[in-house]
């Protein structure tokens, strides 16, 4: 689906990143992986032939420089994904929240997708791709999680007006919205710390099976493999017709 593409991820060393970057290689794209640790660029590009580069993603000129050098070997970029992890609470109410741990969600997601998009976009052509994450907090009305849910409703605000402002150069932006990833702690994401105050004196796989999967229609959760192949098929010209779209994951957490 992706052949003769290339393709950004930021974030790529990261559990949806990594997942994303090898069925983005399999579907023939050239993938670039971009994020903070060279040890877990390395681990995923050892499997896909990927180019790596490590990058701090607050950093606007840096990510700038990385987008441009990407663009001059490949031409261009085709697709991009932000695929960044902020560690960030849930589960603390209003009362004991400070206003630092409030902002580190919004200001931190929000701050690296403005970086990101406007670094890719100004390489991209008339059937680039800009793809985003977002969370079924944007809207569950549920205690605990003020920075969260906030942050996660700024991220597919974010995305939607975006798509506006770039649909006349043809470049297209959809959001994914997948619940908790089954399978994330086990593959290293930060989740695997996010959840240890929800899941108490049991595991966190156990909180995941027992306590959010029961919640949804399917009564599961989505998996890795099934985002990375959602954002491949996004990605492609299959595709086309779809911008300013959030792409629900949530195995009916949330029913639009």
């Amino acid at each position: 689906m992706l052949k003769g593409k290339s393709a950004v991820i930021y974030g790529g060393g990261g559990a949806i990143g990594g997942a994303v970057a090898r069925v983005f290689a399999r579907e023939g794209a050239r993938v670039f992986l971009a994020g903070r640790t060279q040890a877990r660029l390395d681990a995923v590009a050892r499997d896909i032939g990927a180019e790596t580069a490590q990058v701090d993603v607050f950093d606007q000129a840096a990510v700038e420089r990385h987008a441009a050098a990407v663009a001059a070997k490949a031409g261009g970029i085709d697709i991009a994904l932000n695929a960044v992890s902020v560690p960030h609470d849930q589960g603390t109410p209003l009362a004991g929240l400070a206003l630092e741990e409030f902002m580190r969600p919004i200001d931190g997601f929000l701050r690296t997708l403005f970086i990101t998009s406007k670094a890719v976009a100004r390489h991209m052509g008339r059937t680039g791709v800009i793809l985003t994450l977002s969370e079924p907090g944007a809207k569950l009305a549920i205690g605990g999680i003020l920075g969260h849910g906030v942050s996660a409703a700024g991220k597919e605000a974010f995305a939607r007006l975006l798509a506006v402002e770039l649909a006349p150069s043809g470049i297209r932006v959809v959001t994914i919205r997948p619940h908790a990833v089954i399978d994330a702690p086990a593959a290293g994401s930060y989740t695997g710390e996010l959840f240890k105050p929800a899941a108490g004196d049991g595991t966190v796989q156990d909180f995941l099976e027992s306590g959010l999967a029961p919640t949804t229609l399917l009564k599961r959760l989505p998996t890795l493999a099934e985002i990375a192949e959602t954002a491949a098929f996004l990605a492609s010209d299959r595709a086309a017709a779809m911008t300013g779209a959030v792409v629900n994951l949530s195995a009916g957490a949330l029913v639009d």
